[in-house]
C-alpha cells in the first residue's frame, strides 16, 4: 500500500488580498505620520524665520516642533516595522494552516492613543505661548 500525498484545500485567495490591503493601509498610515512628523520639525524652523524678518522681536525656539516631529517620525516607522512584522506573522501562521490568534493590543489602539496624547500636548503648548 502505497502512501498518497494529502491534498490540501485549495488557497483562498481573498484572505492574502485582504492580508496585503491591511498592510498597505499600514504603510500608508506610516508614511503619513512620517510626513506629518517633518512638515511639524520644520515648522519650528518657518517661524523663525518669519520671527527673524521683525527684527524687535525674539525668534522663537524650535525645540518643542523639533521633538515632536521627530516622535512622530519614529512613530510613522515603528508603525510600519510593526506592521510588517504583524504581517509576516499572519502569512506564515496561515501558510502553516495554524490559527491566527490576534494580541490583546491592537496596532491602531496604540498608535491612536499615542497620537491622542501628543495632541494634547500640542495643544497645551500652543496654548501656553
Amino acid at each position: 500500500m502505497s502512501a498518497q500525498p494529502t491534498k490540501l484545500p485549495e488557497e483562498d485567495p481573498r484572505i492574502r488580498f485582504a492580508a496585503e490591503r491591511t498592510l498597505l493601509a499600514w504603510i500608508r498610515t506610516g508614511l503619513a505620520l512620517m510626513g506629518l512628523g517633518f512638515v511639524v520639525a520644520r515648522f519650528g524652523i518657518f517661524l523663525r524665520e518669519l520671527a527673524s524678518n521683525h527684527a524687535s522681536e525674539t525668534p522663537p525656539p524650535t525645540g518643542v516642533s523639533l521633538w515632536t516631529g521627530t516622535g512622530l517620525l519614529v512613530l510613522g516607522v515603528t508603525v510600519t516595522l510593526l506592521a510588517a512584522l504583524q504581517h509576516y506573522r499572519f502569512i506564515s501562521l496561515w501558510e502553516r494552516g495554524i490559527p491566527y490568534r490576534p494580541s490583546r493590543w491592537s496596532l491602531g489602539i496604540v498608535v491612536a492613543a499615542l497620537l491622542a496624547v501628543v495632541g494634547i500636548g500640542l495643544a497645551v503648548y500652543l496654548h501656553s505661548i
